[in-house]
C-alpha cells in the first residue's frame, strides 16, 4: 500500500493537474504530444490476439493485465492503476473487447469500490479514460484528465475506483445499452483479475454524470437481467444530468447557441453503434458536417455550430426525423424509458437552467432542461421507477444550474449520497413528491 506521504504527493498532483486541463492547458499540450497520442493510440493491449475465438469467453472474463502508473496531462503520478481488456458486447450484442482502469483502495480496503462512468462523450476511441490514465493526450482525452477532481475525495475515502471505457473500442456514443454492458462486465473483469484485490464480496456504488450518467442507468436497469451476480452487489447508483428520451433532446437542443453540435454527434452515433446508414437523408450541408466530426468529441463540438438543427442538416423530405424509420427505430433502443426498472436505491440530480447555456427552447412534449438533458424527461423517468417498484428514489432539481452548474452542486451530494449507501443507512426517497415529466413513450414512424 502507497505511503502517507505518497499519497498526499498524489493527491497534489491529481488536484494540480485537473485546475490546469480545466483552465485549457490540456489544449496545447495535447497539441505538443500528437506524436505520442498516436503511438499510444496503436497500443497492442487493446487488441485481442488470443487463439480461443472470444465468443468462448464469458461477459467479463479477463484477457489481459497491465499494471502501470496513472497518468494525468501525460505526467506520470505515483498512482498505480491496473487495466484489464476483458469480454463484453457491443450495442448489437456481438461479442466485443474492451477496457477498464482498477485503481486499488489507497488504505487496502478490499470491500467496497466505486465504478466511475466518464463523461468523456467522444467518437474517437483516443479519448477514451484508459488511454488518457496510459499517458495519452488528445483534446477530447482532456476531460477524462478534468473528472479526476471527482476521483480524488473517492479514493480519500478508501474505496477502490472502476473506471470503465463505457462506449467501447468503436467510441459508440450515446449508444446506452452498450454503455450498460461495458459498465457491467467491468465490474465482473475486476472482481476476476488477479491484481486487483477485489473479490465477488466488494460491494459497488455507480456514479456517473452526463454521458457517465447514461453508463450509470443503463447499468442499474439491465443488471437485474444481465448481469444478476452483479446485481447483488450493487448498494446503489448516483447520477445527474442524464438522457433519457434522445428525440426529444434532438428538438431541445435544436437551434441552441452550444449544445446543437450533439445533433450531428448523435447521428453518427447511433449509425455506428446500430450498423444503419442515415447519410441518404442528409443534405450537402449535413453531408459536411456528418464527415467532418467522424472523430470528433464533445469538445469539438460545444458552440461550434451555433442554431444548428436536424432541419438544416436534412433533405428537405425529411426534416421530420420521424419520416426517417432507421433513425426512429435506433432512437427507441436507447430510450432509458422503455428499459427495466433498476431494483437498487438511486440519486438523480438534474438542472434546470438551460438558457445559461444558450439553450432557450420550451417545445410542447418536451419542456426545458439544463442547456442538453431535458429536465421533464427525467423526472418522468424518475417517477417511472417509483411506480414500477424501486421507491429508493431521491430526485433532486437544481432549477437556476445549468449542466455544468449542476455537475459542481450534484457532485458533493452524489459522493456523500454513496457514502451512506455503503454505511447502510437507509435510502431516502422522493417518490410521491416529483413533479410530472413528459410522456416517454416510444417513437412512431410519421410522413
Amino acid at each position: 500500500m502507497p505511503s502517507t506521504p505518497m499519497r498526499r504527493t498524489a493527491s497534489r498532483l491529481l488536484a494540480v493537474a485537473v485546475v490546469a486541463a480545466m483552465t485549457g492547458a490540456a489544449a496545447p499540450m495535447a497539441a505538443a504530444a500528437a506524436a505520442r497520442s498516436a503511438s499510444t493510440a496503436d497500443d497492442s493491449f487493446y487488441s485481442y490476439d488470443g487463439s480461443a475465438p472470444l465468443a468462448s469467453y464469458a461477459p467479463g472474463d479477463v484477457l489481459k493485465e497491465r499494471t502501470l502508473q496513472y497518468h494525468l496531462l501525460g505526467l506520470p503520478t505515483p498512482v498505480q492503476v491496473i487495466q484489464i481488456l476483458y469480454r463484453t458486447v457491443d450495442a448489437q450484442g456481438r461479442p466485443a473487447a474492451n477496457v477498464t482502469s482498477v485503481v486499488r483502495s489507497l488504505t487496502g480496503d478490499r470491500t467496497r469500490a466505486v465504478s466511475y462512468q466518464s463523461f468523456y462523450d467522444s467518437l474517437n476511441p483516443a479519448d477514451s479514460p484508459s488511454r488518457a490514465i496510459a499517458g495519452n493526450l488528445t483534446l477530447g482525452g482532456a476531460i477524462p484528465n478534468a473528472e479526476a477532481i471527482l476521483l480524488v475525495p473517492l479514493l480519500a475515502q478508501g474505496y477502490s475506483l472502476v473506471i470503465p471505457d463505457t462506449e467501447g473500442q468503436t467510441a459508440d456514443f450515446a449508444a446506452g445499452p452498450e454503455y450498460g454492458a461495458t459498465t457491467l462486465d467491468s465490474i465482473r473483469a475486476a472482481t476476476r483479475a488477479a491484481d486487483t484485490g477485489l473479490t465477488t464480496d466488494t460491494r459497488f456504488g455507480l456514479m456517473g454524470y452526463s454521458g457517465g450518467a447514461i453508463a450509470t442507468d443503463w447499468a442499474a436497469a439491465m443488471a437485474p437481467a444481465y448481469a444478476p451476480e452483479v446485481n447483488r452487489k450493487l448498494v446503489g447508483f448516483a447520477e445527474g444530468g442524464l438522457l433519457v428520451d434522445p428525440a426529444h433532446n434532438l428538438r431541445y437542443v435544436g437551434g441552441s447557441l452550444v449544445w446543437s453540435g450533439v445533433i450531428p454527434m448523435a447521428i453518427i452515433g447511433v449509425s455506428r453503434s446500430f450498423g444503419i446508414d442515415l447519410t441518404p437523408y442528409l443534405n450537402s450541408y449535413g453531408l459536411s458536417v456528418y464527415n467532418s466530426l467522424q472523430q470528433g468529441s464533445i469538445v469539438n463540438a460545444l458552440g461550434r455550430y451555433p442554431g444548428l438543427s436536424w432541419k438544416s442538416l436534412a433533405k428537405p423530405q425529411y426534416a421530420n426525423p420521424d419520416s426517417v424509420p432507421a433513425f426512429v427505430d435506433a432512437v427507441n433502443r436507447i430510450n432509458l424509458g422503455s428499459a427495466a426498472t433498476p431494483t437498487i436505491p438511486g440519486y438523480i440530480g438534474q438542472g434546470d437552467g438551460g438558457v445559461l447555456e444558450g439553450t432557450f427552447s420550451n417545445l410542447p412534449g418536451v419542456g426545458t432542461g439544463d442547456g442538453v438533458m431535458v429536465a421533464g424527461d427525467v423526472r418522468a423517468l424518475a417517477r417511472q421507477y417509483c411506480a414500477t417498484g424501486d421507491q429508493a428514489i431521491q430526485y433532486q432539481q437544481f432549477d437556476a444550474l445549468s449542466h455544468i452548474g449542476t455537475a459542481v452542486a450534484w457532485a458533493p451530494t452524489a459522493i456523500g449520497w454513496l457514502a451512506d449507501r455503503f454505511g447502510g443507512r437507509t435510502a431516502p426517497s422522493d417518490c410521491g413528491g416529483i413533479e410530472a415529466g413528459n410522456s416517454l413513450a416510444p417513437e412512431a414512424v410519421t410522413p
